[in-house]
């Protein structure tokens, strides 16, 4: 471990906390996939899909900000314990509910929303521990295996999902969704979690503190201007990957786990490496570097006529959006104080819960009519001028 993008492992809470969320996040990519293979197969349309991802990320942006904002203000442990519970019993429905063949789009649309909500009071509550965890010369390494262990999930899950299905069904690779939060719960159970309660502030007071801080701090300013664009115009290609698969390329649900794995490879090399980066060329560059790469990925993926290079196009996509993703955690978690972190993330919460789903929504609805080649590749084009132009004027400094 003497890279300093594995630094983080040395520490014994971090190591537990890590193997219990990769093992919920591989659950929770196999009820992605299996989802996604669902409604794609029985919807076949892109909108369709659109709704059932939209909804679970729709609480992110509004309930998201306000779980950021108690973080700092709740029990930890006992936020991140009640919350995998209750969505481990959801995902248990929606498996059972697959299981009938009688589940529909839309009510699976309205099983995410409560997930989504359940995931985005207790998430927060997980981001703020890692600073207790780590020291802090060691934290953008222990961001950047975070969002590892997240998307490493996004490669072992959809092999996974696709031997569960191949043989037990759909609704075999749900119920192991559901079994797989206890993994975490055992892991909380088991770290010294610091269970000190913060400022009682009210929790639009709180949330008033983070915007605050944000237009006051310019490193989070100067992110903001890279993060709205790339989350609203960019990243809404992560719902579409099941349709490129099965609607475009004609393919089933190996296809689909194939490009889900591509993607999650990408964005497993930029998350594992990302400590080694900032280390040698600063957040800064990286997070300026990435964000620019991003449009043409996109236009690469778009035009890729097979499925192979469309699994290739993807893997660098995941790639280039992995390094600007956790970057931009990395600039709020450097940039915030320790007392007001929670309030803090809840910006970026608010950005990507409602930036996401919108573009996810209004892509969604192009790609029925214009087609999902046409709608990846100009999305591509038009991120691609928007960031280029909004990086001409000026650097995002980070704090040493």
């Amino acid at each position: 471990m003497g890279s300093p993008a594995l630094a983080p492992f040395k520490s014994r809470d971090f190591r537990l906390m890590w193997i219990g969320a990769l093992t919920s996040n591989i659950g929770s990519w196999m009820e992605s996939v299996a989802l996604s293979y669902y409604v794609a197969s029985s919807a076949g349309k892109n909108s369709s899909s659109a709704l059932v991802v939209a909804a679970g990320f729709l609480p992110s942006g509004l309930i998201g900000p306000i779980g950021s904002a108690m973080a700092d203000r709740l029990n930890r442990r006992r936020v991140i314990i009640i919350g995998n519970l209750t969505t481990g019993v959801i995902a248990a429905i929606v498996a059972w509910w697959v299981g009938t063949g009688g589940a529909t789009p839309l009510g699976l649309a309205g099983l995410n929303l409560l997930a989504g909500i359940a995931f985005a009071f207790s998430f927060p509550s997980f981001q703020t521990c890692l600073p207790e965890m780590v020291p802090r010369e060691h934290l953008v390494a222990a961001i950047g295996l975070s969002n590892a262990q997240w998307n490493l999930g996004r490669v072992i899950g959809p092999a996974c999902a696709a031997a569960a299905i191949y043989f037990g069904g759909i609704s075999a690779a749900l119920w192991l969704n559901a079994v797989s939060f206890g993994a975490v719960i055992v892991a909380v159970s088991m770290t010294r979690i610091s269970s000190r309660i913060g400022e009682r502030r009210p929790v639009f007071a709180a949330l008033a503190d983070g915007m605050r801080f944000a237009r006051a701090s310019v490193p989070m300013r100067r992110m903001l201007t890279l993060m709205v664009p790339t989350v609203l115009i960019g990243a809404p290609f992560i719902a579409f990957v099941a349709q490129m698969a099965t609607n475009v390329h004609n393919g089933n649900e190996r296809s689909t786990s194939l490009l889900t794995t591509a993607q999650g490879i990408g964005a497993v090399v930029a998350a594992f490496t990302l400590g080694s980066l900032t280390a040698r060329f600063t957040t800064s560059r990286v997070l300026r570097v990435s964000v620019v790469m991003v449009g043409p990925a996109l236009v690469a993926y778009g035009l890729a006529p097979t499925l192979l290079t469309s699994a290739i196009a993807l893997m660098v996509l995941g790639t280039a959006y992995g390094y600007a993703f956790t970057s931009f955690s990395s600039v709020s978690q450097q940039s915030a104080p320790d007392a007001m972190r929670g309030r803090v993330l809840a910006v970026n919460s608010f950005v990507l819960g409602i930036g996401y789903p919108i573009g996810v929504l209004v892509q969604g609805q192009l790609a029925d009519r214009f087609g999902l080649r046409q709608v990846t590749v100009c999305s591509g084009l038009i991120l691609a001028a928007v960031i280029v132009a909004v990086s001409a004027r000026r650097p995002v400094p980070v704090p040493a």
